[in-house]
């Protein structure tokens, strides 16, 4: 069973959401720092709804359409300002005529990329859903529920931290190609277009 959950949970965090799509961006505009970074508060904000859901807060998004719709709104107007800045970015990107192939010095402070992947983890709906409604399917019916929910839960954080970790490495190794102004310019848009996507479908998505 916990070989099942372990497949499917990889399978779920590989596919491309706004986490990636953060972490890309971060990781070819500052380094791998900044994508480390970013993919840190990503698991924190993971943490938040295990840890809620572990102990039963998060089934609040299930009985409450109010709720829902609340983290949902704030969810959808954070990953649109984050869209739109990484237009922004590309355009001025674009403006750029000197191949870069050294990662920009200053990627400001580092506390703004754990928190930019904790607020697209924390404030998006679909990732609490998940842990109030597919990790229950491998919970016994009887027993140490709790214990079993933070060890799937902790199972979830660590292939989570091991992909993006990997991601992470193969971005930086061709970042110098993908930092030339062109190249990363269009990266940025394909980011932006992502991420407004994104909005666009978790304001549709339904409780």
């Amino acid at each position: 069973m916990l070989t099942t959950f372990a497949v499917t949970a990889l399978v779920m965090i590989m596919i491309p959401g706004p986490d990636q799509a953060l972490i890309t961006r971060n990781a070819l505009a500052f380094g791998r720092t900044a994508g480390l970074l970013t993919m840190t508060g990503g698991l924190f904000g993971l943490a938040v709804h295990a840890t809620s859901a572990a102990i039963g807060l998060s089934a609040l998004l299930l009985a409450s359409a109010t709720a829902f719709t609340v983290l949902k709104v704030a969810g959808v107007v954070y990953l649109l300002w984050l869209g739109v800045q990484a237009l922004r970015s590309s355009r001025r990107t674009a403006a750029a005529t000197a191949v870069v192939t050294e990662v920009p010095a200053d990627g400001g402070p580092p506390l703004r990329h754990v928190r930019n992947g904790f607020l697209s983890n924390v404030l998006n709906p679909k990732v609490a859903l998940f842990f109030v409604t597919f990790l229950p399917q491998f919970l016994p019916a009887h027993g140490n529920t709790l214990g079993r929910a933070l060890l799937l839960s902790a199972i979830f954080a660590g292939l989570y931290l091991l992909w993006f970790g990997f991601y992470n490495v193969v971005v930086d190794r061709i970042g110098a190609l993908l930092r030339a102004p062109r190249v990363r310019a269009r990266v940025e848009q394909a980011t932006g277009v992502l991420l407004v996507g994104f909005a666009i479908r978790l304001a549709v998505q339904q409780p």
